[in-house]
C-alpha cells in the first residue's frame, strides 16, 4: 500500500470556511477515483504553521498512484481546490507494508 501524503500552503485570501470547504471537498471529490482506496484531509492545528492544508491517500501501488494522477477526477481536484487557493506544497510517497521491498511498490 502507498500513502501519498501532501502539505500545502494557503495564499492569502483563503479564510478558515473556504479552508473547511477545501477539506469537504477533497473527500468527496478523490473518493471517486476506482484507484483510490482511503482519503483523508485536514486542517493543522498549528495556526502559525506553514503547512496549514494536508490530504493523503492510499492506494494499492505507485502504478495505482501514477494512473490516480491521470484521472479526470484528479485532474479537475487540482483545478477546482488546489491551484486557486494554494501557494506551495511538500508531497512525500511512503510504503505501508513493513515487509515490502520498496523497488516492487
Amino acid at each position: 500500500m502507498i500513502q501519498h501524503v501532501a502539505f500545502f500552503q494557503l495564499q492569502s485570501q483563503v479564510e478558515a470556511p473556504k479552508l473547511e470547504e477545501m477539506v469537504r471537498t477533497t473527500r468527496s471529490l478523490l473518493l471517486k477515483i476506482p484507484e483510490v482506496l482511503a482519503v483523508k484531509s485536514g486542517r493543522n492545528v498549528d495556526p502559525a504553521s506553514q503547512w496549514p492544508f494536508f490530504m493523503a491517500i492510499e492506494v494499492e501501488s505507485l502504478d495505482k498512484l501514477h494512473a490516480t494522477k491521470e484521472e479526470p477526477m484528479y485532474l479537475k481536484f487540482l483545478e477546482t481546490v488546489i491551484k486557486p487557493n494554494t501557494s506551495g506544497y511538500f508531497m512525500m510517497d511512503f510504503e505501508m507494508d513493513p515487509s515490502k521491498d520498496l523497488k516492487y511498490s
